[in-house]
């Protein structure tokens, strides 16, 4: 178990809180999860916007210039010819989605490396609360100034606890963005230097990767019998 500091925004510490290290452990980190998540998000987030001309697309007269044969020149059959300057493009590139399906349980294994690198850095902040008095951008900064926060920082809070305050507060923080437990994405993490979680968003986000951890290993126990009643059979 890996013990976390609980700070206020005060920079004060208030508690401690215990994760486990089956899913926050250094030997969690999967570089190559990792990667692959963040390729499946960037991924989506292309425009596909590349479009080039087809032949129906351009401009201009179907009819053959000149015969065939007898003026010493190249033959051509029309001034839309990809050939000729202002012809279609052969082949060219066509609006569409560049976005495809990522597995789930590799996903929440990307989100779990992410977390797990953030600790082993020294980059995971737990607060007991990111609830302010006024949701002033002024009090939110000398807030993330107090706790060490220099460059980017994400800001992750419980669906069920968000607030108007809170959001209003950070939204024109340079540097800093805000999303929800439930929204968080490993790319998110590996882009902001600090990732600061209130109390209540890491709770309940640690409930979901055990759950997920749990059965991942009850499936891996499955397997591990059903191969060894296999191997006991053949013998």
């Amino acid at each position: 178990m890996a013990n976390v500091d609980v700070l206020n925004l005060n920079g004060d510490k208030v508690g401690t809180l215990e994760l486990a290290d089956a899913l926050y452990g250094p030997d969690q980190v999967n570089e190559v999860l990792l990667w692959e998540a963040v390729k499946q998000y960037r991924a989506s987030l292309r425009q596909g916007t590349a479009a080039t001309k087809s032949r129906t697309e351009v401009s201009g007269s179907g009819k053959k210039l000149w015969k065939q044969k007898g003026t010493g020149r190249a033959r051509i059959g029309s001034v839309r010819s990809p050939l000729w300057r202002h012809g279609y493009t052969v082949h060219g590139p066509q609006p569409r989605s560049y976005e495809y399906a990522f597995p789930r349980k590799k996903l929440l294994g990307a989100l779990r490396s992410a977390l797990a690198s953030k600790l082993a850095d020294g980059k995971l902040t737990v607060v007991d609360t990111l609830e302010l008095k006024e949701p002033k951008t002024k009090l939110y900064r000398a807030a993330l100034d107090k706790l060490g926060v220099t460059r980017t920082a994400l800001l992750v809070e419980n669906f069920k606890t968000l607030t108007d305050a809170l959001r209003l507060g950070t939204r024109n923080l340079t540097g800093v963005e805000l999303v929800l437990n439930n929204e968080v994405h490993p790319y998110d993490l590996l882009r902001y230097e600090r990732a600061i979680f209130s109390t209540a968003a890491i709770e309940q986000l640690t409930g979901m990767l055990e759950k997920n951890a749990s059965k991942r290993n009850a499936g891996r126990k499955a397997a591990a019998a059903t191969k060894r009643a296999a191997q006991t059979e053949a013998a």
